[in-house]
C-alpha cells in the first residue's frame, strides 16, 4: 500500500498535476519534465508535492494547510522555469533553462532536517518539533 506522499508523486507524474493530457498548453511539457526532475531526487522525493497554476511545491507535511519554508517551482514559457520562494512574499531567487537547474536550486535550499514529509498538518508538525526538538 502506497504512503500518502507516494500516492501524491504518483498522481503527479500521471496527471500532471491534475492536468489532463489532452490540454492544449504549451506548460504541460515543461510542467511534466519538472515533476519527473523532482521525483528523481531523493531528498524532493520524500517530501508532500502539491500543484496549482503551472508550480511545483513541496511540503514537511501531508495535510492541509501545507508548510511553506521550501523554495517551490515556477513552469515559464519556452521551457524556462522559476524559483520563488519559499512562500509568496518571498522575492524571485532565479529563472533557470532547465528543470535540473530549478530542482538544484531548490535542493540547496532545503531546510535541515528536512523529510521525510510529517502525517499531518504544518500546525501539528510545529508542535511535535517544538515538543521533539526544542523549536
Amino acid at each position: 500500500m502506497p504512503t500518502t506522499v507516494e500516492a501524491a508523486w504518483f498522481e503527479l507524474l500521471t496527471t500532471a498535476g491534475g492536468h489532463s493530457r489532452s490540454v492544449e498548453s504549451p506548460l504541460l511539457k515543461p510542467f511534466t519534465e519538472l515533476v519527473r526532475v523532482a521525483y528523481a531526487e531523493p531528498l524532493l522525493r520524500q517530501l508532500y508535492p502539491w500543484s496549482g497554476m503551472w508550480e511545483l511545491h513541496f511540503s514537511r507535511c501531508t495535510e492541509h494547510r501545507p508548510t511553506w519554508d521550501i523554495p517551490y517551482i515556477g513552469t515559464l514559457g519556452s521551457g524556462r522555469y522559476r524559483v520563488d520562494g519559499p512562500n509568496r512574499n518571498s522575492p524571485r531567487i532565479a529563472e533557470t533553462d532547465s528543470a535540473q537547474a530549478a530542482v538544484a536550486l531548490v535542493l540547496e535550499r532545503l531546510p535541515p532536517d528536512c523529510g521525510p514529509a510529517f502525517i499531518g498538518n504544518a500546525e501539528e508538525l510545529a508542535a511535535y518539533e517544538k515538543a521533539h526538538n526544542g523549536r
